[in-house]
């Protein structure tokens, strides 16, 4: 979709991001180079077992897709992905034998990580605004449209799964 305002034309596309089984995505925005350093040492700090592939778009500079992780399918997906974003700034992390709750605080205390956009395994898609100047992440689609309200069956089963994998007593 393509929009004209204020003789500044603005384009819109849906960015379909792949999950492979067993894995989740995590994209947010970061704003240096040493950036990609700094999550490869936190990732595996802090979750020794951690497999991830990690991808970040300069903004500025040679404008690289700079990239780091310790499993080739995931590096590959994080630098397509990065590649058909293609924002400044933004950093792609396909992770495994971790979930994102694991990780999410880790990353929000990286000096130059500005924002998480989204952690997930379900289907995702980012809206990407193109202008004459460049391209932005403005939003995601991530999974699907709720059904309905829980039932007290629904909470219970809710309550007893959270306690079965352990985080809460």
């Amino acid at each position: 979709m393509v929009y004209n305002m204020c003789s500044s034309i603005i384009k819109f596309e849906v960015i379909d991001v792949p999950i492979p089984p067993g894995a989740n995505v995590i994209i947010g925005r970061s704003h240096f180079i040493k950036t990609v350093e700094d999550i490869y040492e936190a990732l595996v700090t802090h979750v020794p077992n951690i497999k991830f592939g990690l991808a970040f778009n300069e903004a500025s500079g040679k404008r690289l897709i700079r990239y780091e992780g310790n499993d080739e399918e995931l590096v590959k997906l994080s630098i397509d992905v990065a590649r058909r974003i293609g924002a400044g700034h933004i950093f792609v992390l396909y992770i495994r034998n971790a979930w994102p709750i694991n990780i999410l605080n880790v990353l929000k205390n990286i000096q130059e990580v500005v924002q998480l956009i989204a952690a997930t395994a379900n289907p995702l898609q980012v809206l990407v605004a193109e202008t004459p100047q460049g391209r932005g992440i403005i939003g995601v689609v991530d999974g699907y449209t709720p059904l309905g309200v829980e039932t007290d069956e629904d909470k219970n089963e809710r309550h007893l799964f959270l306690r079965k994998i352990g985080y809460k007593k």
